[in-house]
């Protein structure tokens, strides 16, 4: 992938530096991730309450939060300074592609998403924001957060941690925001509360959409000469890598798919592939497609 670091967007709120603040746990009405969702379901199971049906139905689960944060000085390796800047880049590179694609396919005016840097915990409008849920989207406040350390995670269970991929997972939350804009996300959560036997379901759409929307931005760079197939393929492999059949596996758990609420890594590929190919919002579609 072809980009050159620039400094910190000024979409970017850098909370690196924060320590201290609340206590344990979820934001409710905005996205977990994928590693979020794993940690609901353990707690579901060891408290005998459903705080994966509360969290989609947009009650939420418990939430203690404190906004009591001691800003010092962020300390960063090389490492994780570059991947600061790749993220800044995207973000930028992201919201400047939407901004010409919302009016001229869908007649909306695009309005800029925050992404939030931190580590460990912070605060966000859907609660508290930990790590182990995995990058996520909070539509309360229209914010994106990301623990760096995720890209480790995403080694972890077989995915690529390349810049692309990197990118693509940024892309991914940044299509959150679209839908929050055109207001699919608001249509989805009603359709939650209305019929929670589709929960899982609708869930499931509202995330392959989310991906689609990043293969639409990976369709526009490419057009750029920004990424060539490599890119492509480091991409798709991290979609697979965090798809609800891979995880189920890896957990030495049998695939459910009644239980999944991202979609399988097939799935996760051909979405963002659909966006990548086609460039267009008509293909991305979810929700009239079996």
């Amino acid at each position: 992938m072809e980009w050159s670091p620039g400094g910190m967007s000024g979409d970017v709120e850098d909370r690196r530096g924060e320590s201290g603040g609340g206590g344990f746990g979820f934001g409710g009405g905005g996205g977990l991730g994928i590693l979020g969702v794993i940690v609901l379901v353990v707690i579901s199971l060891v408290t005998g309450r459903n705080y994966i049906g509360a969290y989609l139905s947009g009650g939420g689960a418990p939430v203690q939060q404190s906004r009591q944060m001691d800003e010092g000085p962020v300390q960063e390796s090389a490492s994780e300074h570059r991947s600061a800047q790749l993220v800044s880049y995207v973000l930028d590179d992201a919201q400047k592609t939407w901004t010409q694609v919302l009016p001229e396919q869908a007649g909306k005016q695009y309005r800029h998403a925050k992404l939030v840097l931190f580590r460990d915990m912070t605060y966000s409008g859907c609660g508290n924001a930990q790590a182990a849920t995995g990058p996520f989207y909070c539509p309360a406040d229209e914010k994106v957060y990301i623990d760096l350390d995720f890209w480790n995670e995403l080694k972890r269970i077989g995915g690529d941690a390349g810049d692309f991929a990197q990118a693509y997972v940024v892309a991914h939350e940044l299509g959150h925001h679209v839908q929050k804009i055109v207001g699919t996300e608001a249509r989805v959560r009603q359709g939650m509360r209305s019929d929670p036997s589709q929960q899982n379901a609708l869930s499931v759409r509202l995330e392959l959409q989310a991906d689609c929307y990043a293969g639409i931005w990976g369709h526009e760079t490419r057009d750029r000469s920004k990424v060539n197939s490599a890119d492509i393929e480091d991409a798709l492999k991290a979609a697979a890598a965090v798809g609800d059949d891979h995880l189920q596996k890896m957990e030495g758990r049998a695939v459910s798919p009644e239980s999944w609420t991202h979609g399988s890594s097939a799935q996760r590929i051909a979405w963002f592939r659909r966006g990548f190919e086609s460039g267009e919002m008509s293909q991305c579609n979810t929700f009239s497609t079996n």
